[in-house]
């Protein structure tokens, strides 16, 4: 996008005139049609189009108004789609808006009229001068100073540099006189949107049905009536924005969902991905909108029981470790087509649910997913296990060298369940390490990784034992 730099060679061949002529207002009724980017970065690009009316030829004003009051004007891009529309060569962005403070500070020093009311009804005006309103309004009537004077404080005008809505006030040269067709295009921030999903496990934790949804916050000061939609999930790189809103819990508004749900269409985008909503839809300001992004059925799920140590046990002498420590419930699943998926996931909180025995859905943990690449694993914690437990004992610890040591392990793992279970024992090392006894098979994950399969039976405990050697 061009910043407001690309007009200057235009200033500098036209001559201002001292009061250019006022054109006719441009507002959200002269749309012909309007694209929203949002990107999870509280920031959205907007192009509009709009007709402009053109009623004087020559250099005039023209008020650009319902635009958003987090724009970021710095960013505004006017482009005329047919030749000889008008060309902006200089924009102002007024944002002082109208409202009863602002409304007596541009009145200090003036006279103001005040309607007292009396307690039989009948009313009279008195004139006042406005000396200040710093915490209330302080007047001189006639050669006094009244502090606390009471009625209603009527203006005979109203300010011009007041504006009723944040706007653009462009002035430009315009060659005809017609309607024209023109692009607008800006950043703004407060518009943000995130994806959330659920996944229902079924009875043997095997397959799942998944759905996703995303939400989009608009608290940019404006609205958007049927508005191409899209969407990009990535990480764009800003320089230093200018402004960040907080973005506040507010009560959510749901619109009605169509009869046919609302799908996107996924594309890669530079480096990105981008999302588009298969039809049109109005994104109101001071609003959260769900929008349906993909279901599946029956997606594969495998559901592991992990135990993950420390690299730093085993540099030093620790004795007990951990006593009931409790087992870590993960599902993994590949974002495939084969499993069912295969689109681009963006990141979001993923919530698990699985049907009780009266086939109520209850909710059983959520984990976050970062941006998933197609064909890549996705892993979630859902919880910890409730009747798995385990001791972890360091049973010996030897120093062969200031920067080598041995020592040995007991895990034990007590499976209360009714059911047998499979907990995964996994050790970052860390450094250059070696297994060297084990009552189970060890493998190397990885170069910093050491992994245990351990069955355990229902109703039983079973003790890990193993010796390693690591140097540092």
């Amino acid at each position: 996008m061009r910043p407001l730099a690309w007009i200057a060679p235009l200033a500098c061949s036209v001559t201002l005139a001292a009061n250019p002529a006022p054109l006719p207002d441009s507002t959200a009724a002269d749309r012909t049609s309007v694209a929203v980017t949002v990107y999870n970065q509280n920031l959205a690009l907007v192009r509009e189009v709009r007709n402009l009316k053109i009623d004087k030829a020559g250099i005039g004003t023209l008020r650009f108004m319902d635009v958003p009051s987090s724009i970021n004007p710095r960013t505004v891009h006017l482009q005329p789609l047919a030749a000889g529309g008008p060309q902006v060569f200089e924009q102002n962005y007024e944002f002082d808006l109208i409202s009863p403070d602002k409304l007596m500070e541009k009145y200090v020093g003036r006279e103001v009229e005040i309607i007292e009311q009396a307690e039989d009804l009948t009313t009279r005006t008195v004139k006042a001068t406005l000396l200040s309103t710093n915490g209330a309004p302080v007047y001189k009537i006639g050669d006094r100073i009244v502090i606390g004077q009471y009625g209603k404080v009527t203006l005979p005008d109203l300010p011009a540099d007041l504006v009723a809505r944040p706007t653009l006030v462009w002035t430009v040269n315009a060659p005809k006189t017609g309607t024209n067709a023109a692009e607008a295009s800006y950043l703004t921030d407060g518009m943000n949107w995130s994806a959330d999903y659920v996944a229902v496990v079924d009875a043997d934790d095997a397959k799942a049905g998944i759905s996703a949804w995303v939400t989009i916050d608009n608290r940019s000061g404006a609205t958007f009536e049927n508005a191409t939609l899209k969407l990009v999930a990535g990480d764009v790189r800003r320089v230093q924005p200018e402004r960040l809103m907080a973005m506040e819990a507010q009560g959510r508004m749901y619109e009605n969902m169509a009869a046919k749900a609302p799908s996107f269409q996924e594309e890669g985008f530079f480096e990105y991905h981008l999302y588009t909503l298969d039809r049109p839809t109005t994104v109101k300001n001071n609003q959260t909108k769900q929008l349906s992004l993909l279901t599946a059925s029956d997606v594969p799920v495998v559901k592991k029981m992990l135990l993950v140590g420390n690299a730093g046990w085993y540099r030093n002498q620790m004795g007990t470790v951990t006593q009931s420590e409790k087992v870590a419930v993960t599902l993994e699943l590949t974002n495939s087509q084969s499993s069912g998926l295969g689109m681009p996931l963006p990141k979001g909180i993923v919530r698990v649910y699985k049907k009780d025995k009266s086939g109520a859905e209850q909710f059983v943990g959520e984990d976050s997913i970062d941006h998933t690449p197609k064909d890549e694993k996705v892993r979630l914690h859902v919880g910890d296990a409730f009747d798995v437990v385990a001791d972890r004992t360091q049973t010996d610890y030897k120093v062969n060298s200031p920067h080598e040591s041995e020592s040995s392990w007991t895990v034990s793992i007590r499976n209360r369940k009714e059911e047998d279970v499979t907990v995964t024992v996994r050790e970052p090392m860390g450094g250059d390490w070696k297994l060297l006894t084990s009552s189970l098979p060890g493998k190397k994950v990885d170069a910093g990784t050491l992994e245990f399969e351990v069955p355990v039976p229902k109703g039983k405990e079973v003790k890990l034992t193993y010796r390693v050697s690591v140097r540092w």
